[in-house]
């Protein structure tokens, strides 16, 4: 079947992402990478697996290599909804990560000091947000689910791509979040809205966020939402060693990819190499 490319494509597949029930983000980042495939192959060309393969070595000069694989991700979606599955590609191979990055690693410190910063400007809603997610371990497309009727029974059910799963409320948290939606005056449903009632967007978040770092003293490539998320599952496995109940609370299928939150820097491995001591010194040493 013979496909002329054009933008029409790129609007319709994003009509069929929301017919999915896909999360906003996920379906902006689908359709803006699905544009950038386009913008390639050039508008009223034909569509053919050389086009695509052609793509793909533009992507792997141009961008990391999980950044390259997520866009090749969003544009297999693109092709299989257009009925060419046949010009689909394969993802980079990646090796496993052994170590963890530290200049990309959140500490607690610094957590602290992005929290401590947004009371000082009297951001009480980011105060709050960043405890949330860093306390909780929920993503940040979940914020919806922290309602008012939640804070009675510290728990709240997500539901989000077909999977549920039970989030456990720290009772201080709760205690902080009731305070504050009552001086909101929001009675019922999501805790974390606009004025006008709509769920907080995640890119305000994130540049908010940012905006700390400065008087924080944080690096600001350390500083996004998922690695709150990800200081949770650090700081959880580093106290319980437990990497089924981690994913269980972090919501994942597979336990392969909690395994990515319980990595070390090389500096920490380091230490306990050398705690081990089985090497023995020279003689004469």
């Amino acid at each position: 079947m013979e496909i002329i490319l054009n933008e029409a494509l790129a609007e319709q597949f994003m009509d069929s992402l929301k017919a999915e029930e896909r999360a906003r983000a996920t379906i902006e980042k689908y359709t803006r990478d699905v544009k950038g495939f386009l913008h390639f192959a050039g508008e009223g060309a034909i569509l053919t697996k050389e086009t695509v393969v052609s793509y793909k070595q533009h992507l792997s000069e141009k961008y990391a290599i999980a950044s390259a694989n997520s866009m090749l991700a969003a544009l297999n979606a693109f092709l299989r909804f257009l009925g060419r599955a046949d010009c689909a590609v394969k993802a980079f191979r990646v090796q496993k990560a052994v170590f963890r990055a530290r200049e990309r690693e959140l500490t607690k410190a610094e957590y602290i000091r992005l929290v401590e910063t947004a009371r000082r400007r009297g951001n009480r809603r980011l105060d709050l947000v960043m405890q949330t997610i860093c306390a909780t371990g929920i993503r940040i497309s979940e914020l919806p689910f922290i309602t008012v009727e939640s804070l009675h029974t510290r728990r709240t059910v997500v539901s989000l791509k077909g999977k549920s799963r039970t989030v456990i409320l720290p009772m201080e948290l709760c205690r902080a979040l009731k305070c504050y939606a009552r001086d909101r005056r929001i009675e019922k449903g999501s805790i974390f809205v606009t004025r006008s009632g709509k769920p907080v967007d995640r890119s305000n978040i994130l540049h908010e966020m940012k905006a700390l770092c400065q008087e924080a003293e944080v690096d600001r490539e350390k500083v996004f939402p998922h690695n709150l998320r990800h200081l949770f599952a650090v700081t959880y496995y580093n106290v319980e060693k437990d990497v089924c109940h981690l994913a269980d609370l972090l919501g994942h299928s597979s336990v392969n990819t909690t395994r990515i939150y319980t990595l070390v820097s090389c500096e920490v491995q380091e230490q306990r190499i050398e705690g081990l001591g089985l090497v023995l010194q020279a003689a004469g040493v």
